[in-house]
């Protein structure tokens, strides 16, 4: 199986050759063989791609554009959904590829695949698990100890009304060089 990428070498448009750079750079980067094929210096190129994007997936003017990928002859998608795939962790499956063992695609389609996490894995969910107790564990102390520090402070009487801030008491006083200097130490 060989990813056929179509690109247009002597595309004007710079939002199609960011698109195809993006998809070539992801595939090198993570050793995905594949191969490029220019439909603007091949004709023979351009008609196979445009001859085998399916109907529904071409746009509205129906001349599909670059980047295409297919899998062999089955045609994968374009720039939008290979997009997609890549936030959600599925290229490989989009591509048609199996996933390489210990990648997070090769572990979702392992709990698909079982309907339960493999036994490798299970020791990393366990420690997750764990700190996810800890984190809620010391949000109810702090919440307790907040409460706490409410009840000790005394409460407010019926006589004790908030007074509203006048102006004059909201301006702040400017600080003098004798109390910065006491600030510092």
């Amino acid at each position: 199986m060989v990813i056929k990428v179509f690109i247009a070498s002597q595309s004007g448009s710079t939002a199609i050759k960011k698109k195809q750079q993006d998809v070539l750079g992801f595939l090198e980067a993570n050793k995905i063989d594949f191969k490029e094929l220019d439909i603007a210096a091949n004709e023979d190129n351009r008609k196979w791609m445009r001859e085998n994007v399916p109907g529904e997936k071409r746009p509205q003017n129906g001349i599909p554009l670059p980047p295409q990928i297919f899998n062999d002859e089955l045609y994968c998608g374009d720039f939008e959904a290979f997009f997609n795939a890549k936030e959600d962790n599925g290229v490989y499956a989009f591509l048609g590829l199996d996933p390489p063992p210990g990648s997070k695609e090769a572990h979702q389609a392992a709990i698909i695949q079982n309907g339960e996490v493999p036994e490798n894995d299970k020791a990393d969910e366990n420690i997750g698990e764990n700190e996810a107790d800890k984190h809620e564990e010391s949000v109810h102390q702090t919440i307790e100890s907040e409460d706490t520090a409410k009840e000790e402070k005394e409460p407010e009487t019926e006589d004790e009304e908030e007074q509203p801030v006048t102006e004059e008491e909201d301006e702040e006083q400017p600080v003098t060089e004798e109390e910065d200097e006491v600030d510092e130490s």
